[in-house]
């Protein structure tokens, strides 16, 4: 049943929720762990399980400071998982990095394979900036929702419902000034996925230096990905 619009504004305020629940970036992490094992062999820079097993190493502690809610945060979490994000994102682009070295410098002939780890590349890379974006704001989902507005850092994303205020009712009433509204990993998932089909930024603005360039790089790889490995491939097919 959907929430009704006069329970909006009474819903809790963010440092009385009990966070973000744990289940959602533990399922996006193993899904890019998975699809970066299935990649095609010549396109890993290291032996197929030594990043994943790192990236599980780093999980688990991550899991056992907070096993089913993100309430609390230490310097310790922010290192482990801002380093698990990076193993992620570093490990696809330099996989992007060697799919498009293959295809300028080497005869391909399975096209199908290469529509497919192309498509690996894409979603990884949609999940890694999505897992970055969600990490980075604000503070990170443990700040997002346990410190008070005042003690919140900088925002690095303008969000709509953050000026929403004025809106109609049915749209003001779930804005961030009126229900305390925060983004969570669907939202930035959200996001990434605009920023690696449009290639820009949509209904989500970046505001600081670091969220620009994060998502220049995003857009540039995911054009790299679109332009020239899926239309190579498909000139293969034909």
């Amino acid at each position: 049943m959907s929430r009704r619009r006069a329970d909006a504004p009474a819903a809790h305020p963010r440092h009385e929720r009990r966070g973000e629940a744990r289940l959602p970036p533990v399922i996006a992490t193993l899904a890019a762990i998975a699809l970066y094992l299935a990649l095609p062999q010549q396109l890993l820079v290291t032996p197929r399980y030594v990043l994943p097993a790192l990236e599980v190493l780093l999980l688990v502690p991550l899991i056992a400071i907070n096993p089913r809610r993100l309430t609390r945060q230490t310097k310790t979490f922010r290192v482990l998982s801002l380093t698990l994000v990076l193993l992620i994102a570093a490990s696809n682009l330099a996989a992007l990095g060697v799919l498009v070295h293959e295809l300028l410098n080497a005869q391909v002939a399975d096209g199908r394979a290469l529509l497919v780890a192309a498509l690996q590349v894409w979603l990884t890379n949609v999940i890694a900036f999505g897992l970055a974006y969600w990490e980075l704001d604000r503070g990170g989902p443990v700040s997002r929702t346990q410190l008070p507005r005042g003690e919140l850092p900088l925002a690095d994303f303008r969000f709509s419902q953050d000026e929403n205020d004025d809106a109609v009712g049915e749209v003001a009433d779930g804005s961030s000034g009126k229900s305390d509204w925060v983004p969570s990993l669907p939202d930035y998932l959200y996001v990434s996925v605009t920023n690696s089909t449009a290639f820009s930024p949509t209904d989500t603005m970046p505001l600081s230096t670091r969220a620009k360039l994060l998502m220049s790089v995003q857009s540039v790889s995911a054009l790299l990905t679109s332009l020239l490995v899926i239309a190579r491939a498909v000139s293969i097919l034909h």
